[in-house]
């Protein structure tokens, strides 16, 4: 049966308004889109800042509560070296007086004898530097470094002096190197000859007598440089009154045991109690924004469900009702009221013819 002009223009006007309402719903579905998403964003970055300040804050009073044991710690560390170096200034102090005590007798044997070689020079009129340790390590050497002093002497004078002077000039040649030699000789070996004749010829029999005062200082000497390395090795310390020191620092190291121990106990509580004690405030502290927030959320959400499912139930309906006889081309507003148009100006009779017509003309 055909359709008659007022029923034609029933149906386009009705796929018109569904289509209209079809439109104001995807525009709602998206502004609910858009609206969720801001509302979820808020929601994270709300609680993001929770958790933040939840991190901050526990950090904060952990390395709190850590710098205070830190300061403390590093005070008895602090005491502890200055007792500890104390101790130690006071142990080599009575290691020196005992070290003094043990050699008192050889250094005043020592200088007994320094004062017969004094006297025993001046007596026989031997000039005063032949009683040095020099003249008899250079003229009456008998020990293992006097020979090695001799030998270097030997080498500098003879050897290194010569070739250094040497170098200093300009122009080098072997005759220079010869001169420098042979001066060299002459003079400190001709000096070295002449202090030892002027000396040994005249003055043998008293230089023999001061080389043995000489081996006795020396001997002496040696008991001191023993008798130094004996007590410096000597592990017992109770003859240098350090019990006073070993008190202190047995103290100061409790004292500091006792508060790294308070120290790990202060962390272990905070991560135990406090942390969770901190948490629940300050979760506290956003929990009725965040409960606002979420239930701003879930309500968007939710209307937003239901205008999708809405929109989707208009959709399969103008689709059913309209879009199969229409088609997807028309499925359109502005085209719909031009099909309108030419059914009521009689140029069509039908929907079908109008939207042939329509067709033509574009």
């Amino acid at each position: 049966m055909a359709q008659t002009m007022e029923e034609c223009l029933a149906f386009l006007n009705g796929a018109r308004d569904a289509l209209d309402e079809l439109s104001l719903l995807a525009e709602q579905e998206e502004q609910l889109s858009q609206e969720e998403e801001r509302l979820e964003k808020s929601l994270e970055e709300e609680k993001k800042r929770m958790a933040d300040t939840i991190q901050q804050t526990v950090k904060q009073r952990r390395d709190e509560i850590g710098a205070a044991y830190e300061k403390e710690i590093s005070k008895a560390q602090e005491q502890l070296r200055k007792v500890r170096s104390r101790r130690e200034k006071a142990k080599n102090e009575g290691m020196k007086e005992r070290i003094a005590n043990e050699t008192a007798a050889f250094r005043e044997e020592i200088r007994d004898l320094k004062l017969q070689l004094k006297s025993l020079m001046k007596r026989n009129h031997v000039p005063g530097y032949c009683q040095s340790t020099l003249y008899y390590t250079l003229y009456f050497p008998c020990h293992v470094k006097e020979y090695l002093a001799l030998l270097v002497f030997a080498l500098l004078f003879f050897l290194a002096v010569p070739w250094g002077i040497y170098q200093m000039i300009p122009e080098r040649k072997p005759l220079w190197l010869m001169v420098i030699y042979l001066a060299d000789i002459l003079l400190v070996g001709g000096g070295y000859m002449a202090v030892g004749n002027k000396t040994k010829l005249l003055h043998m029999e008293a230089l023999r007598d001061g080389r043995k005062i000489q081996d006795q200082i020396l001997a002496n000497k040696k008991k001191i440089q023993k008798t130094t390395t004996a007590v410096r090795k000597d592990r017992n310390e109770s003859l240098y009154n350090l019990d006073r020191f070993d008190d202190e620092i047995a103290r100061l190291q409790q004292e500091l045991s006792d508060v790294t121990i308070k120290q790990k106990d202060a962390i272990n509580t905070f991560e135990t109690v406090t942390k969770n004690i901190l948490t629940d405030e300050i979760e506290h502290n956003y929990k009725a924004k965040l409960e606002q927030e979420e239930e701003e959320y879930q309500r968007a959400t939710q209307e937003l469900r239901r205008v999708r499912q809405h929109r989707k139930e208009k959709q399969l309906s103008v689709t059913s009702q309209y879009g199969t006889y229409l088609g997807n081309e028309f499925m359109d507003s502005q085209k719909i009221m031009e099909l309108c148009d030419l059914v009521r100006a009689q140029k069509a009779s039908n929907i079908s013819e109008a939207i042939s017509v329509y067709k033509s003309q574009v």
